[in-house]
């Protein structure tokens, strides 16, 4: 038996040669080397074989049978070999059927996730996709331990071994019921600061809220405190209660609750949005389709805020 780890693949390249030429003068010329090279291969190969493989007959190099048998199946390891270094493998949208996973906040996933899942159902409707919670603190430990392809942050801060690209950015708005609240909007600094808050936090103790108030001297009584903010609509429909979240989510939630949305009566800034990735396992087609989501939502938002 062949041993494969020591075995020269070059021989099969003299093999190919010798049954297409029937000849080693032939062989050597085709191969750029000498008839001596090209008898000394042959030789290792009828030694690693324990066949004649070619001889002499009716003035060419005749296969045995078992150069026969193996013919077919070195042509095509080699022609699989030959593809595998000289082409590149193209990712078609239309006939894929690769799975991604995304990672990202909630508040991400309410907003442009239903448009992203729109878009590849249209020009990849066989690519799927599954998105897993995560944040800036979060990512490097899901890419490490492969959970996720691409990821969506806010505020995001250098990563190392993750290529970043800019998506555009986002703010804050205030999502309440205002029947329900017996107020009118826009909010006032005091009515906002007389009704219960709903908390949406990763830590579930504190926001930028009670970090922005915190500077002017001034608190709010948060009633309930979130980690996710798909459950929002529960707590505000119908309650006199307010919650400020990031403004794309708010509208996303407004759209399919009834509830009202309104600017937040403390400056809280904007921030930016990030897409990040591993370089070894980039797709351009996904990652544009990412973007190309996220900044039709943020691109209508601030359509919105400028109307």
């Amino acid at each position: 038996m062949v041993d494969s780890s020591r075995f020269d693949f070059n021989l099969i390249t003299t093999f190919l040669a010798l049954w297409e030429e029937r000849s080693v003068s032939k062989a050597a010329l085709r191969l750029s080397l000498s008839q001596s090279a090209v008898s000394a291969s042959l030789a290792r190969l009828r030694e690693a074989t324990g066949d004649p493989l070619f001889v002499r007959a009716r003035g060419e190099m005749q296969p045995t049978m078992r150069a026969v048998a193996m013919a077919e199946p070195l042509h095509n390891g080699a022609t699989l070999i030959h593809a595998a270094f000289s082409s590149q493998a193209v990712f078609d949208p239309a006939t894929s059927r690769q799975h991604f996973f995304l990672g990202m906040s909630d508040d991400f996933q309410i907003a442009a996730g239903p448009s992203l899942a729109r878009r590849l159902s249209v020009t990849a409707p066989h690519v799927s996709i599954t998105f897993r919670q995560a944040n800036r603190h979060r990512v490097e430990a899901l890419f490490e331990a492969g959970e996720i392809d691409f990821a969506v942050v806010a505020q995001p801060r250098a990563y190392a071994g993750l290529e970043q690209q800019d998506i555009g950015q986002s703010g804050y708005a205030c999502l309440l019921d205002p029947v329900a609240c017996g107020v009118k909007l826009p909010l006032s600094l005091e009515d906002y600061l007389a009704l219960p808050h709903i908390l949406v936090s990763f830590s579930g103790r504190e926001g930028i809220v009670d970090q922005v108030l915190k500077t002017m001297g001034l608190a709010r009584h948060v009633q309930s405190a979130l980690t996710h903010f798909s459950a929002l609509p529960s707590f505000l429909v119908g309650a006199r209660a307010v919650a400020t979240l990031p403004v794309h989510a708010a509208q996303a939630l407004a759209a399919v609750s009834g509830l009202v949305v309104c600017p937040a009566p403390i400056n809280m800034g904007m921030y930016s949005v990030s897409l990040l990735w591993q370089r070894a396992a980039d797709n351009p087609w996904m990652r544009d389709s990412i973007c190309g989501a996220f900044r039709e939502v943020l691109r209508d938002l601030k359509a919105e805020s400028s109307g």
